[in-house]
């Protein structure tokens, strides 16, 4: 007899529309508080530093009446397209039995139960890795509920292990440079860190598999990329010794 999620339905977690509303209102709003405040906002700058932005001078000469709803025009434009932006950003994560497929920006990562041996969170990353530890997935998913990830994967006994890395202790701050890599490690991530500076998207996840095919696991945090080597199989050693 199968398990109780057998016949249950895959569980998709995407960015919870109240966000998006959020922006879409917020945006909106400060549309229309500006149409009423960039006159006296003008005025203002005058007097501190003698002079405004041409467009705010020419938003200010704008009868109030008319000042209002175009600020609350471009304020709505202006969350429309954050709210598209937002979207097309944040990851779409559906945990199924069998699988657990993520689609971002267009592209889409299909992942089999079988090769999961633990996902987690760590600091806004959404992790998967293989028994031997090695990682199948990192995806920025700050904007998930954490319960709802958390939920999905217990409900069809995916192996959550909460919030932190298992092997947390063990990242290091990348020194390009240092004997503890390869040096074919070396020129991947300083081919990752180029192009995370050119803002490369399609570049750095290249070398980001390049790194995961040599068992190194990377991370990035304030600004700087962290690696975790995949841990010495023990039964290497033992079949040295015995061969």
């Amino acid at each position: 007899m199968g398990s109780p999620a057998a016949h249950e339905q895959a569980v998709t977690i995407r960015m919870p529309s109240v966000w998006l509303w959020l922006i879409g209102v917020g945006t909106t709003l400060l549309g229309l508080g500006a149409g009423f405040a960039v006159a006296p906002f003008v005025d203002l700058l005058i007097d501190l530093v003698g002079s405004a932005p041409g467009p705010l001078r020419t938003a200010a000469r704008l009868p109030t009446h008319w000042a209002v709803p175009t600020t609350t025009v471009l304020g709505a434009g202006l969350g429309a397209w954050m709210v598209m932006d937002a979207r097309r950003e944040s990851p779409v994560v559906t945990v199924a039995e069998d699988h657990v497929a993520i689609h971002r920006d267009g592209s889409g990562l299909h992942v089999g139960r079988d090769r999961i041996g633990a996902v987690f969170t760590d600091g806004r990353d959404l992790v998967a890795l293989d028994p031997s530890e090695t990682e199948l997935a990192r995806v920025h998913a700050s904007d998930l509920p954490t319960a709802h990830l958390r939920d999905a994967f217990a409900r069809f006994d995916y192996p959550w292990r909460g919030t932190t890395d298992p092997r947390e202790t063990e990242f290091t701050t990348w020194v390009d440079g240092t004997p503890d890599l390869d040096e074919a490690a070396h020129t991947l991530l300083r081919a990752r860190k180029r192009a995370l500076t050119d803002k490369r998207a399609g570049a750095a996840e290249e070398a980001l598999e390049g790194l995961r095919g040599l068992g190194i696991a990377v991370r990035d945090r304030k600004g700087a990329q962290q690696y975790r080597p995949r841990r010495p199989d023990p039964r290497g050693t033992e079949g040295a010794a015995e061969r």
